[in-house]
């Protein structure tokens, strides 16, 4: 491990390109903390702390929601239009001819996803604004209250400053990818997250080592590290894990054949994202309505349905959480697609023959994996809820200390992927050198 920290800090390369990465974020987070013109902070911030979905788009902008700074929606539209493009390549022909073209078709898939994201950023931002402007108290600094007449040119002006904020990050994010270390959306996804855990020990001291300390708060402060370090650890494990599936080459000795990786989470962690969203809009309009389920039938029952702390709220986040894991998984690891790519170059799975035999076999392994990964999945999205209820965190607590949960997904999946990319580029190195 030494070595290969050796080897890393002696590539100037790599160095440049870790500083580089680290001056975008910190650019990205300066953004964070300037907040929008004739916004009143203070009472968003009591708005968010209230509402799942809002509390989980705000530790993907890296506090710039609660801010309502001008990267308020972060990364978040590119995500999600990232998402959309890609699910639209299996009903459009026109683009999945150019998800097939090679980097000429990417440039243009690229080119559109830009365009959808700009598109949603609005959408977004406007609904977003619209929604809180409903209650004027909670969007519009005092001296603007009076304006009733004018409040829809505020709201507008106030989108367009979210949207140009989305399309700027959009923007950091291409240049880490292009220039820096890592895919640039997950890494200020991943420092988004990051910069909440100083907030999360510090919420987790106030209520366990503050005034009112006794053996127990310490125990149950100790227990709940324990907790979190436990699940940084199965995640790592559960990241990494790989079914190798044996492949043979016709014109190859048995001992020289192949396989093919499927990880256990193909699906990574957009089930989960996929399944809060859908949860999450009817409690977010219902929110924003100012509705409470005390004096509402209607409030209550969409509290009941679609809150994953409630029984049936509960069952029906499990069932999307395990319906998009399978629906992803089959979209992005294709059994027909690799059983065709098989034949093509003259290779086998042993014992089953190539063609529809094959994309069978395919099929059921994929399944098996995916139910597994689906079960971590789930199991990982309501540790969160299940640590909450144990130990009777509030509300904003509870938004604050995430243990588990879709965050820890990212940031996990994040740090793999970018410590595998810098060490394969300080190997290359290594090539080059012997090369030359």
């Amino acid at each position: 491990m030494l070595e290969k920290l050796k080897k890393i800090l002696s590539n100037k390369e790599i160095l440049q390109k870790i500083i580089f990465t680290f001056a975008i974020l910190l650019v990205f987070k300066i953004g964070t903390y300037i907040p929008i013109p004739l916004i009143s902070t203070t009472s968003i911030k009591g708005v968010i702390a209230g509402n799942d979905f809002l509390t989980v788009l705000n530790a993907f902008s890296g506090g710039g929601l609660s801010n309502f700074s001008i990267l308020a929606l972060g990364i978040s539209p590119y995500i999600t239009s990232s998402i959309i493009v890609q699910m639209l390549q299996l009903l459009i022909p026109k683009l999945k001819e150019w998800g097939e073209q090679g980097e000429v078709g990417k440039v243009k898939i690229g080119r559109v996803t830009r365009y959808v994201t700009v598109v949603l950023a609005m959408v977004q931002a406007l609904v977003l604004i619209f929604g809180l402007g409903a209650q004027p108290e909670n969007v519009l600094i005092d001296s603007l209250i009076q304006y009733k007449n004018y409040y829809w040119a505020f709201y507008v002006y106030m989108a367009i400053v979210i949207t140009a904020g989305s399309a700027f990050t959009m923007w950091l994010a291409d240049l880490i990818t292009r220039h820096g270390i890592g895919n640039g959306s997950s890494m200020i996804i991943s420092a988004g997250i990051i910069s909440s855990i100083p907030a999360m020990f510090s919420t987790l001291g106030n209520k366990y080592l503050g005034a009112n300390t006794t053996g127990l708060n310490i125990f149950l402060y100790i227990l709940v590290i324990v907790l979190y370090i436990a699940m940084i650890l199965a995640v790592v494990y559960f990241e990494g894990a790989v079914r190798k599936i044996p492949v043979q080459y016709a014109n190859r000795q048995a001992s020289q054949g192949s396989d093919i990786p499927v990880k256990l989470n193909s699906a990574n962690v957009i089930p989960v994202i996929f399944a809060s969203t859908i949860m999450s809009i009817p409690l977010t309009v219902v929110g924003i309505m100012g509705l409470s389920t005390s004096t509402s039938t209607g409030a209550f029952w969409v509290n009941e349905v679609f809150s994953n702390s409630k029984p049936i709220g509960c069952t029906l986040y499990i069932i999307l959480i395990v319906f998009f894991s399978f629906f992803y998984s089959f979209m992005t690891v294709d059994p027909d697609k690799i059983s065709d790519n098989l034949d093509k170059q003259g290779a086998f799975i042993p014992g089953y023959r190539p063609g529809e035999d094959t994309k069978i076999q395919l099929s059921r392994m994929l399944f098996r994996i995916t139910l597994i990964g689906a079960t971590y999945l789930v199991f990982i999205a309501l540790v969160p809820i299940i640590v909450s209820a144990a130990f009777g965190f509030t509300s904003s607590e509870a938004s604050t200390i995430t243990i588990g949960g879709t965050s820890l997904i990212i940031v996990v999946g994040v740090a793999i992927e970018t410590f595998r990319q810098i060490e394969t580029a300080s190997e290359t190195k290594d090539y080059k050198g012997f090369l030359d």
